[in-house]
Order: structure tokens, then C-alpha cells, then sequence
């Protein structure tokens, strides 16, 4: 993918303002590629959200974003406009991430490192708190606990604002597994948090 200077990437933002998304993505189908680009400046820091909730910072965050839009540009002719294109793209980052955490743990069996119980239990110890400057840092931390079940759900209902229903549908979930991952996904913020401020 080309990356764009902060300049054209307002000049995008300036010159395709008028336009809404179904529109740009027409224009893009048509092979006008600064169309897609404008796309890209409008959705990249929702993108970035998602994968950074999900993965963390880093160079595998930023790889995974990048591969967001490279499967949305292969894609151009199968999107249908029936969901929000924010929601379409978060629900390929979503399943990208999934992919991304089930490739790094294949990875991490053949670097198998016992953790005992008592590292388990020493959040403060066994993860690098002190780097994490402000609130946002240390609740994305605390986020990289969760299983990845539970990171999905919290990364679309409490930091994207998805409503319980829209999570559901992203997830292709039944209601009720939603809701009951929420509460537990909260539940398990709340020990991990606790641990760190005490």
C-alpha cells in the first residue's frame, strides 16, 4: 500500500469530503484509486482501534491493519453497502486479529514457556505496567489479558459503541453469548485493574 503524507492525506479528506462512502466505493470499483485512498484516510484510525484493542501495539497491529484494507480493495466487488462500511471493515479486522493471535499461539508452542500459577496471578509482575503512561495504555493492557472470545466483544460494544445486536451480527454470535461474554469480559477487567491500581 502507498502511505500518504498528513498533507494528501487532507487533501483527500478536503477534495471527497462531499462524497459518502457508497459512492467512493463505486468511484473505487471504477478504478479510481484516489477514491480508495480517501476510503482508507476515513476508516484507518477505526481500523487501528479494532486491531490495537485486539493485538496490542506493535509491528503485527500495524501489518494486520495494512492487510485490512488489501482484503477490502480484493473484495471491492463483493461489498454489497447492506452494513455500514466502518462495520464491514471492523468486521474484517476482527477476524484478521483472531488470525493473527491463532498464528502467534502456534508460534508459541514451539517456545513453550511454563507459566505457574503464581505468574498468573501477578499481573502487576509478569506485564510491563510501568510503560504504560496514561489510562488509555493501561486499560489496552489490560484488554491483551482477556481471552480473545472476550477481547472481541469489549472491543465492539465499549470502545467502537457497537450496540449488544451489532455485536451479535459482527461476531455472527447469538445474543446471548454476547451479552454473556460482556459481563464476563467486565468482570475479568475489573480483577486485572484492581490488581494494578492496589
Amino acid at each position: 500500500m502507498v502511505i500518504l503524507s498528513n498533507t494528501q492525506k487532507l487533501r483527500l479528506v478536503r477534495d471527497y469530503a462531499r462524497l459518502n462512502d457508497n459512492e467512493l466505493v463505486e468511484m473505487a470499483r471504477a478504478g479510481d484509486k484516489p477514491a480508495f485512498s480517501a476510503l482508507v484516510v476515513r476508516h484507518e484510525r477505526t481500523v487501528a482501534a479494532t486491531v490495537i484493542g485486539m493485538l496490542g501495539a506493535g509491528d503485527d497491529a500495524e501489518d494486520v491493519g495494512q492487510s485490512v484494507f488489501i482484503r477490502f480493495y480484493k473484495a471491492l466487488n463483493d461489498f454489497r453497502g447492506e452494513a455500514a462500511l466502518s462495520t464491514y471493515l471492523t468486521r474484517i479486522a476482527i477476524n484478521l486479529s483472531l488470525n493473527e493471535i491463532k498464528r502467534r499461539q502456534r508460534r508459541n508452542l514451539f517456545f513453550y514457556r511454563p507459566i505457574s500459577a503464581e505468574t498468573d496471578f501477578n499481573l502487576k509482575d509478569s506485564t510491563n505496567w510501568e510503560e504504560a503512561s496514561d489510562t488509555k495504555e493501561i486499560v489496552n493492557k489490560a484488554l491483551q489479558t482477556l481471552e480473545p472470545k472476550f477481547r472481541s466483544v469489549v472491543v465492539l460494544r465499549l470502545m467502537h459503541g457497537y450496540s449488544t445486536d451489532e455485536t451479535a451480527k459482527i461476531l455472527k454470535l447469538p445474543l446471548g453469548t454476547v451479552l454473556s461474554r460482556l459481563s464476563r469480559a467486565q468482570e475479568k477487567l475489573k480483577t486485572v485493574l484492581k490488581q494494578i491500581i492496589d
